[in-house]
Formats: structure tokens, sequence, C-alpha cells
């Protein structure tokens, strides 16, 4: 099967071709006809698999057609969980449209919102965007919904984990009954057919791998390892075998900027990418990576959703994740596009715990690789097998404090009111105060008094 036999245009196909592209992935070969057609589309697909242009290819074409965008008004909205998933999307549509007259727009917290308040003032066919940046937008009438014709919530699913749900409710709540509706996750959870409901009508589902499941392009192993000794390992690993395109998972944003720093004094280029890092930080140290001027990013599990870089060969897990479901989307970083990768995790005894969750989940064990020099003194546990099945997990409650959901001008704790503890002890705090001062006032009349 080619682009050719699935109803693109030419226009499309021209963009396609120069991106090097002749055959379409499953999921494209499955999503891009379904969507053209009209219908609402629910579609599985692990990261990797090329599902963001399985959405963005049929939505600018369904957009060829009909009147442009008008003044703050917008055609096609996409949702995602992270400012760098936004980005890599608005890259897709900006790419694949680059022969068609249509205009769009990213948009995300973390800068500033004038500059993407103008671009919205013309008009956006396709509008990228995080749940809270956009209901700020909106709060603000900066965009407007009255020409929408299609929505995509894209990775469904880690926007339910990370708590956005409520966000979700209020978007879905001011847009057009009338509309075309795509949603893509890694999974159909029972949280997701339960978002679906008030969503799809009628959806055409597609899936096309099962759920927690690796890439078989991608070679898995694990190395023990004493925690004190996990750094020098990863140094030893990078000069031994000649890694120039590494990127590393931290557990910790403080854990992210310490091993930077370890990896630039053995003299490895290293950068780190957190929530605490600006957005321009964060852009600036991804072009870096994949530009090839940084040999290693350092990433925690949030900074790092969404990143899309072409045959990353090395994907380390310095700290295993505390989540199983984490660790399938870390290594989905490589291997992608039938591309062979490799994921290498660095364990230590007291993550036998998360080890044995990930063998669980995956359903296969790690083969173990020791390294005479780095021979732990704390020696990892054997693994078993758990066939027992895994109950699906709750998701988060909202967190205010998350900074990809934080709305502009926000502080940490949102838009809530001070608690009643905290506005009584303020009251405390004045009435106290106010004393004091009544007192100070008292002491000076009877020291002015006695020196009359």
């Amino acid at each position: 099967m080619s682009f050719d036999s699935l109803g693109l245009a030419e226009p499309l196909l021209k963009a396609i071709a120069e991106k090097g592209y002749d055959t379409p992935s499953p999921i494209q070969a499955k999503a891009i006809p379904a969507i053209i057609n009209g219908g609402d589309v629910m579609a599985a697909a692990q990261t990797g698999t090329g599902k963001t242009a399985g959405f963005t290819l049929p939505l600018l074409q369904c957009l060829m057609k009909g009147d442009i965008a008008k003044a703050n008004k917008v055609r096609a909205l996409v949702l995602t969980p992270t400012r760098e998933l936004a980005a890599q999307v608005g890259d897709s549509v900006a790419l694949y449209g680059k022969y068609l007259p249509l205009r769009s727009a990213v948009v995300f917290g973390g800068v500033k919102i004038n500059p993407q308040m103008m671009k919205l003032r013309s008009g956006v066919d396709v509008l990228v965007a995080t749940p809270g940046r956009l209901l700020d937008l909106y709060n603000q009438n900066a965009v407007k919904f009255d020409q929408l014709e299609v929505l995509v919530l894209d990775e469904a699913d880690r926007m339910l984990d990370m708590g956005f749900i409520h966000d979700i409710r209020k978007i879905i709540k001011v847009l057009p009954r009338q509309r075309q509706n795509l949603l893509f996750s890694a999974t159909f959870s029972d949280d997701i057919r339960q978002l679906a409901k008030g969503l799809v009508n009628k959806p055409v589902e597609i899936s096309v791998s099962p759920r927690n499941t690796t890439a078989k392009t991608v070679k898995q192993w694990i190395h023990p390892v004493d925690k004190k000794q996990k750094s020098a390992l990863l140094c030893y690993l990078i000069h031994k075998h000649k890694w120039e395109q590494v990127l590393v998972f931290s557990r910790t944003k403080h854990g992210a900027n310490k091993l930077t720093r370890q990896l630039e004094a053995d003299g490895i280029t290293a950068v780190a990418i957190h929530g605490n890092k600006s957005q321009g930080a964060r852009t600036r140290a991804l072009a870096e990576f994949k530009a090839g001027e940084v040999r290693v990013l350092v990433a925690t599990d949030i900074a790092a959703r969404g990143l899309d870089i072409d045959q990353l060969p090395q994907v380390v897990n310095f700290d295993l994740p505390n989540v199983a479901e984490d660790y399938v989307h870390r290594i989905g970083r490589t291997g992608r596009a039938g591309a062979s990768g490799q994921a290498i995790s660095l364990v230590s005894a007291d993550e036998f715990k998360e080890l044995s969750g990930i063998e669980r989940l995956i359903k296969q064990l790690l083969t173990r690789k020791l390294i005479e020099e780095f021979d732990p003194i704390h020696q990892l546990p054997e693994s078993r097998l758990d066939h027992r099945p895994i109950k699906p997990k709750k998701p988060k409650k909202p967190r205010v404090e998350h900074k990809d959901g934080q709305r502009s001008g926000e502080s940490a704790r949102g838009h809530k009111p001070a608690s009643k503890n905290k506005r009584h002890r303020s009251r405390q705090h004045n009435s106290k105060l106010g004393t004091a001062t009544q007192r100070g006032r008292n002491n000076s009349s009877r020291r002015g008094s006695d020196t009359k």
C-alpha cells in the first residue's frame, strides 16, 4: 500500500514524498481513510507508530474544503497534554501543510500569552493547544469556537493520567455540538471509554498494537549496579560504546540536574529538561540535542512526553519509573517507525519492586548483563514472572502545581482561595500586629506624659 491509495490530495502527497516516506504505517493506513470519510474515530496506537501523521494528514485534507477561519476563530482544535507534544504536532501540521493555504498556531503555557493572542486575531485553521492555556485564551475572548469543525484529543490516556479531565470537560462544553471528533490514545482503557461516551458518536475503532507492548525493534536489557555507581557506569557505557546521542531518564528534577553536572565533569556534553526549566530552555535543549551539539539529554517523564527525535539509537533508564506503564512510553522514544533501537536500564537492588512491575506489565523477564568493573555489592534479587492480571489504575486528581496544565498568571495553588486555616492564621497574625502596635502607642503616650 502507498500513500497515493489513501485518497490524499496532491499537495499533501508532495510534502510526504519530500519527507522521504512512501509507505504508510499500520495506524496511518487505517486512520487516514476513516477520518477523511467524515465520521468520529477512536484510535489506539503506541508511541512511535506514526499516529501524529495519522491524524494531521487527513485533518488537513478535510480542511482544504470550506471557508478559511475568520478573526479569532478556529476550524480544527488539537488538544495535547504537554508543551513538547503540542510543538511536535504543530511541526507536523506545518510540514505536511506547507503547500496548502491554511494557517496554524500552537499555544501552551510557560511563555508569554500576548504573541499567541496576536496570532489568533487573524484566525487559524488548525490550533494545537494544551488545555490550561487554551482556557486562558478563551476566557480572554482571544479564541472562539463557533466555526469549529474538528476536535482531536491526542494522547488522551496521558491527559487523564495528568489530571486534565476537568479542563477537557470545560472545553468540550463550549464547542459546537456538530463536529467531527478524533480520539487518539495508547489504550482503550475503561477511563478512556468513559470519556468517549460524552465525546464521540458511533466511532470507528482502530487498534494496531496490543496494550502495554514494547516494539520488537527495541533491544532491551538491564545492568545491575549499586545506586552510587550509576553515574560512573553511565559514563563508562557512553565512552566504551561511543554513543553520540543518548536520551537518559531521571526520576526527579534534582537528579536530572545532578547527573548532567556529573556527565559534563567526565567530558560528556549533556543538558537537562524538566518542569522547572523555562519553555525557552527546554526548546533550546532539545534543538541542541537533535543537532548533535550535546550527546546526552537527561529528562524527567513529564518533560519527555511528546519528544519526537528521528532515529534515536539509545534510551537509558538511569532510574526506573515508579509507574510501570511509563517504562513502555520511555523506551518508545527509540525504535520508532521500524528503526532499531536499544533500551538500557541501570537497576539497583532497591528498585527490584519497580523492575518486577515492569516485567509483569510487558510479560517478559529483561536480560541481565553484569559488568565486572561495576559488579554490585548489594545484589539484585532474581526475577520471577508474575502472570496475575493487573488492575486498572485510577486517573490522577488534577495537580495545580503541574506547570503544563497551569494557566498564565496563576500561582502554584491556582485560582483557589487560601484555606480556612491559612485565613484564620492570617487574621490571628494581623490581630497580634494590631495589639502590638496599640501597646507601642500606649507606651509612647506614657513616656510622653513622664517627660512633661
